[in-house]
C-alpha cells in the first residue's frame, strides 16, 4: 500500500502540525531554562489541578508520562524499559513509569541528559509533582525516583466519589473545599521551596486561559458528531497535549486551538471528512499504541473513521465559572468537573462506573458509532479494568460490537499488530450485522 494512498485515506488537519510542534518545543525550552537556572518540575498529568500554580510560580513543567509516549512513538523507549528492568523494577509496571525510571537511572549514571534522548530529554527537576488521581503507580513511582534524584515529592489529591455518592447533598462542595485547602498548602510549599511569592493575578489569568482552552477544545470535539466526521483520533492524540499537558504558553495554545476550531468548523460546513469514504464510525477505548500509530492509517484505508476516544483525555463539560472569585477554587472546580461531569447522566441510566465505562454509552449514541476498538493496557489496570464492562454495555444496550486488542502504551512487544488487523475483518462483519439490528429496532443510526 503506497504512502500516497495512505495520506489520501486520512485527511489530517493542517492546524494539528503547529499544535504538535508547540508541545515538542516545550522539552527544548525546559532544558534551556534549566541551564539558565530556572527551576523545573517533573509533573504527572493532574488535569489542571496543579499546572496553573506551577506556571504562575514560573516553574518550568515537564511531563514524564507524555515523554514516555514520545519515546514510544519514535522508537526510543526500549532501552529505557530494559534499564528499568535491570534496576529491579517489575516488568508489569506502568510503561510510562518504566520509561521514566530507566531514563532517570541513565541520566544519573552519566551525570547529564543522555545525548541521544528524544527532543533534548528531561532536565533535572527541583520538584516531583505527583497526583492521587486514578492510577495505581503514581505515588510510588515518583517516590522510587528518590534513588536517583534529590528532589521532594508533592502529591495533589483528588476526591473520587462514586456515581451515587457524588449526587448526595454537600459532596460536591466538600470535595472542592478539600481540594482548595490542599492547593493552598501546595502554594505555601512552593513559596518555601523557591523563595518566591505567588503572583495571584498571574494565577488568575493562567487559570482563565486554561478554562478557555478546554472550552474550545471541547467544542472542537463536538463538531466530530457530524457526518462525515471532520477530525480523526490521530489528530486528537496529536493535539490533546496542549490541553492535558499545558507546559507551553497558554496564550499560544489558545490561539492554536482557535485556529483548529476554525478549520474543523469549515470542514463541517463543506462536508469534508477526515477519512475518505467514511464507512464505519468508530470509538477508540483507552490510550493508543504509541509505537504502532500506523494502524490508524491502515484502518482508514478500510473506511474506519475514529470519531471519538477515551473520556479521561477529553476536556471537561463546560460550566459557568463566572461566580467563582477565588482562582484556587476555579482550579479545583474545573478538575472536579472533569472527573464527575458525566455522573448525573450515568446515574439516570443506573450505570455506576460513571467516569470510565459510562461515557462510551453516551458517545456511541451521540457520535453514532458503528463499533469500538478497545486497547487494554497490560501494564495499566486503571486503564483496562472497565473495558470489558464497556464492551458488554455497548453490545447489549446499543447493539454496537467491539474488538479487544491487548497491548501497551510503551512496550511494543506486547501488541500483536497482525492479529489486530485479522480481528478487524471479523469486526466489520459484526458491524454490518448490528447496523441492520439497530435499524430494525428503530435506533437513529
Amino acid at each position: 500500500m503506497s504512502e500516497e494512498k495512505k495520506k489520501k485515506a486520512m485527511n489530517r488537519l493542517k492546524t494539528m502540525y503547529p499544535l504538535r510542534a508547540n508541545i515538542d518545543q516545550a522539552y527544548e525550552r525546559s532544558v534551556e531554562a534549566t541551564k539558565a537556572g530556572k527551576p523545573t518540575a517533573w509533573s504527572m498529568v493532574n488535569w489542571w489541578e496543579a499546572d496553573p500554580i506551577l506556571k504562575a510560580m514560573d516553574i518550568e513543567i515537564v511531563y514524564p508520562e507524555n515523554y514516555g509516549a514520545v519515546c514510544a512513538a519514535i522508537g526510543s523507549a526500549q532501552k529505557y524499559l530494559d534499564r528499568s528492568d535491570a534496576e529491579g523494577f517489575p516488568t508489569h509496571m506502568c510503561g510510562y513509569a518504566r520509561n521514566c525510571i530507566g531514563y532517570t537511572a541513565e541520566m544519573t549514571e552519566l551525570g547529564h541528559i543522555p545525548s541521544d534522548a528524544p527532543m533534548g530529554g528531561m532536565s533535572n527537576p527541583i520538584l516531583l509533582l505527583s497526583s492521587g488521581a486514578l492510577c495505581d503507580a503514581r505515588i510510588k513511582w515518583f517516590q522510587s525516583l528518590g534513588r536517583y534524584l534529590d528532589a521532594p515529592v508533592w502529591t495533589v489529591e483528588l476526591p473520587h466519589p462514586g456515581v451515587e455518592e457524588s449526587q448526595m447533598p454537600g459532596v460536591r462542595e466538600k470535595s472542592i473545599q478539600f481540594m482548595v485547602k490542599e492547593l493552598r498548602e501546595l502554594v505555601a510549599f512552593l513559596e518555601r521551596l523557591t523563595g518566591r511569592k505567588m503572583d495571584w493575578a498571574k494565577l488568575e489569568e493562567i487559570t482563565d486561559d486554561l478554562i478557555e482552552i478546554n472550552r474550545i477544545w471541547y467544542e472542537i470535539n463536538e463538531f466530530r458528531k457530524v457526518r462525515p466526521c471532520p477530525m480523526h483520533s490521530r489528530d486528537f492524540w496529536s493535539c490533546m497535549n496542549a490541553s492535558l499537558y499545558p507546559a507551553g504558553d497558554p496564550k499560544v495554545s489558545l490561539k492554536l486551538y482557535r485556529d483548529m476550531y476554525d478549520e474543523v468548523k469549515d470542514r463541517v460546513a463543506n462536508k469534508i471528512g477526515a477519512v475518505e469514504n467514511e464507512k464505519y464510525r468508530m470509538v477508540f477505548g483507552e490510550l493508543p499504541p504509541w509505537h504502532a500509530l500506523k494502524i490508524f492509517d491502515e484502518l482508514a484505508e478500510r473506511g474506519w473513521n475514529f470519531v471519538v476516544e477515551s473520556w479521561a483525555y477529553h476536556a471537561p463539560k463546560p460550566i459557568d465559572y463566572a461566580k467563582i472569585s477565588d482562582p484556587l477554587e476555579r482550579v479545583a472546580t474545573q478538575t472536579y468537573q472533569w472527573l464527575t461531569g458525566y455522573f448525573p447522566d450515568a446515574l439516570k441510566e443506573k450505570e455506576y462506573m460513571g467516569y470510565f465505562a459510562y461515557p462510551y454509552l453516551e458517545w456511541a449514541r451521540t457520535y453514532q458509532c458503528d463499533g469500538a476498538l478497545f486497547h487494554p493496557l497490560l501494564t495499566c489496570r486503571t486503564a483496562t479494568n472497565h473495558l470489558i464492562l464497556a464492551q458488554d454495555r455497548l453490545l447489549n444496550k446499543l447493539h454496537v460490537p467491539s474488538l479487544i486488542a491487548e497491548g501497551d502504551i510503551v512496550d511494543l512487544k506486547l501488541f500483536d499488530y497482525a492479529d489486530t488487523m485479522r480481528k478487524a475483518v471479523v469486526l466489520e462483519e459484526m458491524m454490518d450485522h448490528y447496523k441492520k439490528v439497530r435499524q430494525e429496532e428503530g435506533f437513529e443510526w
